[in-house]
């Protein structure tokens, strides 16, 4: 299916358009945005994280999403896809395709040097026009950072650096714990720690 130039979209030609084309493509207020693919360092981090969160959530009521889920955000007129995803309680989609994701809790963003200030800003300001968005991750993937974002009760955001490879990362929302040596694994050459063989 082809697009014409120059025009705006509605939502249901979006998603007409989307699930019939082979490429990643992002909603933005009727624009359609073809989407960039990862480089190896983002997919491993993307793969460590969704591996640790889904065995840690293995056995509740909660599921865990790679790359190729869309969020939408109607609010915000945007359609989106992120690194990973965790929907706790059932997760609810837009429609009986099952492949729009309307409760994300929480939500980690890898980024990349073309997308850092889009994940940063228009793209999070988004995300948090959903009521059930709880947490968001920003995992850099040439050093080690992970920005740590939580709402508060009051409806602002307070936020936790990460930067020491030893260190555990506690995601409130979803009751699980990741550590920096896990998410970084096969990515980035970390010092042992005590008692490593």
């Amino acid at each position: 299916m082809s697009l014409p130039l120059a025009k705006r979209y509605t939502a249901a030609e979006y998603l007409a358009f989307e699930r019939s084309d082979p490429d990643k493509h992002e909603f933005v207020d009727g624009d359609i945005v073809l989407q960039a693919g990862g480089s190896r360092p983002h997919a491993l981090i993307a793969a460590n994280v969704m591996s640790s969160l889904h065995q840690q959530l293995r056995s509740r009521i909660c599921s865990v999403f790679g790359s190729d889920m869309r969020i939408a955000i109607p609010q915000a007129r945007r359609y989106v896809y992120t690194g990973v995803s965790v929907a706790c309680g059932e997760a609810q989609f837009e429609d009986a395709e099952e492949d729009s994701l309307t409760n994300p809790t929480l939500v980690i963003e890898v980024l990349s040097p073309l997308t850092e200030r889009y994940d940063r800003g228009k793209k999070f300001k988004a995300y948090q026009q959903l009521a059930s968005f709880q947490e968001y991750l920003l995992i850099a993937q040439d050093s080690v950072q992970i920005e740590h974002f939580v709402r508060q009760t009051d409806n602002l955001w307070t936020i936790e650096v990460i930067t020491e490879p030893t260190e555990t990362l506690a995601l409130r929302s979803i009751q699980c714990k990741l550590t920096v040596a896990e998410v970084y694994e096969k990515v980035l050459q970390l010092p042992q720690l005590d008692g490593d063989a």
